[in-house]
């Protein structure tokens, strides 16, 4: 089966050759998609999005690609440039078609009347004065309405247009909806202390990670990410380090430790389908991951927590039977 699927059909010829370049440089380093999400900081569903080519990557994520991979990042820039500018000429013709697509529909708005349409008069339900003071049918004085005075042969108020009802109906409907919001998002903001007692006093954290202040794009903290995937959560790539490494036969086996996150997790690399990791710690329980698909050469586990990266270990054990561990 091949490793990668094609390329969607109405790309621009110059994303598609890069997206084809991307592609060329990942399988000639050998990396899978999760060995190159960790070496370059940005995250494996990124990089998924990025080699599919329904997204060009960002000159960072090229330039880390690039050194990933022992590739020359000028020459790849150098063919990312040509790409990003096609990518933004599709994009701007995207949104000019939207919006275009819009006009008729804002034109032909219900209690609108449509241009070109001749209106005709003489009837009581268009005749509208809206000057005070006008004499009416009868010869009496008096102040205009409103939307306008009494017509002839009609009764006060028949000379509203529907359309002015319609929208006056819509704001005061929009108000109100306004005004629901704006009572939900105090509510939400307070708890809902307006309804309790001033003495009450506030709950606790449930959890040691409600009150630690994460960096942006980390999700869990300590015990909150035990048996969590530590690159969904933000905890892989540039927030962690290798603190432990063995070699056992040609796979390599290591212990990488997020002192962001207060976790370890065991990850190997160049192993082969069959192949399964496994981290422990003292105190926490263990968790395990395999090389499952046939083109994959490297795994990790979900994390468990540690306060001191020395107190984990890695374990691999090879398809062959072959075991090992870190020290």
């Amino acid at each position: 089966m091949p490793r990668w699927k094609a390329l969607p059909e109405e790309l621009d010829p110059q994303v598609r050759e890069f997206a084809g370049q991307l592609r060329r440089l990942v399988d000639h380093s050998g990396l899978s998609v999760f060995a190159v999400a960790d070496r370059t900081g940005y995250s494996k569903t990124s990089w998924e999005r990025y080699l599919a080519g329904r997204l060009l990557p960002p000159k960072g994520a090229v330039v880390a690609l690039a050194e990933a991979t022992g590739t020359d990042p000028v020459r790849l820039v150098a063919l990312w440039e040509p790409a990003e500018r096609a990518w933004s000429r599709t994009e701007m013709q995207h949104d000019m078609t939207t919006q275009a697509a819009r006009i008729p529909e804002v034109r032909t708005s219900p209690g609108e009347p449509q241009p070109g349409a001749a209106r005709t008069p003489g009837t009581a339900g268009e005749a509208r004065t809206g000057l005070p003071g006008t004499v009416g049918p009868a010869g009496e004085f008096g102040p205009a309405t409103e939307f306008g005075s009494s017509t002839a042969g009609g009764p006060p108020g028949a000379g509203r247009p529907d359309a002015q009802r319609r929208r006056r109906l819509v704001m005061f409907l929009a108000g109100l909806a306004g005004a629901l919001v704006v009572i939900g998002v105090a509510f939400l903001l307070t708890g809902g202390e307006g309804t309790k007692s001033a003495g009450a006093p506030a709950p606790a954290p449930t959890s040691a990670s409600a009150s630690t202040n994460l960096p942006a794009g980390v999700r869990c903290g300590g015990a909150d990410c035990t048996g969590k995937d530590p690159e969904k959560m933000g905890c892989g790539g540039t927030q962690a380090r290798s603190t432990a490494t063995a070699t056992v036969g040609t796979t390599l086996v290591e212990v990488r430790y997020s002192r962001t996150c207060g976790t370890a997790w065991a990850r190997i690399t160049r192993a082969a389908p069959g192949d399964t990791v496994e981290v422990s710690a003292s105190g926490s329980v263990r968790q395990t991951g395999s090389v499952t698909g046939a083109a994959d050469t490297d795994a990790y586990t979900p994390m468990v927590s540690v306060k001191d990266p020395a107190a984990a270990k890695a374990c691999v054990t090879l398809a062959s039977g072959r075991k090992g561990c870190t020290k």
